[in-house]
């Protein structure tokens, strides 16, 4: 989810409490307020710098009317946001806890979304968020990529025959273009022919036999 469509989201949908809400659709509504607000506090300040007072103020009315009527939509947001995290939308009241409450809720708000729960389906889709997002769901002896257990990517399995390779119990073919198998040394030839052993001389050719 781009920017301007996660703004279009959260402003389409703003009292909405049920439902889930993604990550980049909290976090880049949050960095629009947050652009919005410096935007209009700065121009309050370079005017009440100039002493042009009439406009600071008016720049500063607008910053809180701003916020006025970004905050039901983004406590909207919010609670939608827990609810993506698999947590009831009531945990937004850490927020009002002194120091650790606001740590507390950045934390859930920055988790992954989860699978399927009670407030709706997955934001992201089949297989998306919490527990491999984009990934196969792995069993034992299986890692991504590969093939079961003993079977790595691109391999055969345990006990069958590499590509090329002889397999277990199966006679070895000649290869392409290779006559078949020659009698090794000390080994009887063929029938009719005698091959010399090992560290024997052939006998001599006879002329004119």
């Amino acid at each position: 989810m781009g920017f301007m469509e996660a703004v279009k989201t959260v402003l389409g949908k703003y009292a909405d409490f049920n439902g889930r809400a993604r990550r980049s659709e909290y976090w880049y509504w949050t960095l629009a307020v947050m652009l919005a607000a410096f935007a209009l506090i700065a121009l309050a300040v370079i005017f009440a710098v100039a002493d042009v007072i009439a406009l600071a103020i008016v720049f500063y009315v607008l910053v809180f009317v701003m916020y006025l009527a970004v905050l039901v939509p983004s406590i909207a947001v919010a609670v939608r946001r827990l609810h993506d995290t698999g947590k009831p939308g009531v945990y937004f009241l850490f927020a009002f806890i002194p120091f650790v409450g606001g740590i507390i809720l950045l934390v859930f708000m920055v988790g992954d979304s989860t699978p399927d729960n009670q407030y709706g389906p997955n934001p992201k889709g089949a297989g998306g968020g919490y527990g491999g997002y984009g990934q196969q769901q792995y069993g034992y002896g299986q890692q991504y990529g590969q093939q079961q257990y003993g079977q790595e990517y691109g391999q055969q399995g345990y006990g069958q025959p590499q590509y090329g390779q002889q397999g277990y119990g199966q006679q070895q073919q000649p290869q392409y273009g290779q006559p078949g198998q020659q009698p090794g040394y000390g080994q009887p030839g063929q029938p009719g022919q005698q091959q010399p052993g090992y560290g024997q001389q052939p006998p001599p050719p006879s002329y004119g036999g």
